[in-house]
């Protein structure tokens, strides 16, 4: 009895594997033999010198950045920390900023998308600061806070708010005259239309905007810390590892900072879905 259980367990989930393979396997198979490429090219290349770079298999067979690779939980105090730690703390600036940054965008977005006067007044000036790179704040922070960690999470500010908020102004823009109209007919008061009307009609416009902030905010931090020395992240970690010539140990950060980002970003898109199903 208890074989034949086992074997109808088998095959279940063998039938179940075989549908989700055939399903997905023309959407899987792609990026793997894309990945798989990528590296084969960059190891040959590495090998014949035609690049100067060490190869992928580097991070394997150096010491150095196997440990960091095997072993990213280990903290020897100070800056001398594993790398999930070191995301950790840059994952932790980012969160406030983004949070700090989804605050105003949100806020400043939807009072200029109701108010012409002040969006033709304030928009010229939102389109110029929003076309500063994240590094060019990063001096200007230095020197108006003095401090490490308050002047990164301006520069993540500085950069996640723009989208956020030229896009919430945007979608309270394109609210349909209709529903206007309806405010007007039914007399709605003005906290039935923000949460009734407003903000369901401006939510997949809010919601692009939170998509791309999140993405620049995460750029933003690697660029602060890497000019902010002493500090735990990944940022200072890669500039830290340039300066010692610690090659293989940058290319595994890439790895995390790629790796995070694509998660951050699908966090936000899974959560957009919840909100918006219909999206």
């Amino acid at each position: 009895m208890t074989a034949t259980m086992r074997n109808r367990n088998g095959a279940s989930s063998s039938n179940a594997f075989s549908k989700f393979w055939k399903k997905k396997s023309k959407d899987i198979i792609p990026p793997i033999i894309g990945i798989l490429s990528f590296l084969a090219i960059w190891q040959l290349c590495s090998m014949i010198g035609l690049i100067k770079l060490p190869p992928p298999s580097d991070l394997i067979t150096n010491e150095r950045t196997r440990t960091y690779l095997m072993y990213p939980f280990f903290n020897r105090g100070g800056t001398d920390v594993g790398l999930f730690w070191q995301v950790l703390a840059s994952l932790q600036r980012v969160l406030i900023g983004y949070v700090l940054a989804a605050v105003v965008g949100i806020s400043v977005g939807i009072v200029i998308g109701l108010n012409s006067f002040w969006n033709k007044a304030l928009d010229p000036l939102f389109q110029f600061l929003r076309t500063v790179p994240p590094l060019a704040w990063v001096p200007l922070a230095l020197a108006a806070l003095q401090q490490n960690q308050p002047a990164a999470l301006f520069v993540i500010f500085i950069t996640a708010v723009w989208p956020i908020l030229i896009n919430t102004a945007v979608g309270v823009q394109q609210i349909p005259q209709d529903y206007i109209n309806v405010k007007k007919v039914l007399k709605l008061s003005q906290q039935k239309f923000f949460f009734k009307i407003l903000i369901p009609s401006a939510l997949p416009y809010i919601f692009t905007g939170l998509r791309i902030a999140i993405g620049l905010a995460w750029l933003a931090i690697i660029a602060a810390e890497i000019v902010m020395s002493g500090i735990v992240g990944i940022g200072f970690f890669i500039w830290d590892s340039y300066q010692n010539n610690y090659i293989s140990d940058i290319i595994l950060a890439l790895v995390y900072i790629g790796a995070v980002g694509l998660i951050l970003d699908r966090l936000v898109a899974f959560i957009q879905t919840k909100i918006l199903p219909d999206n």
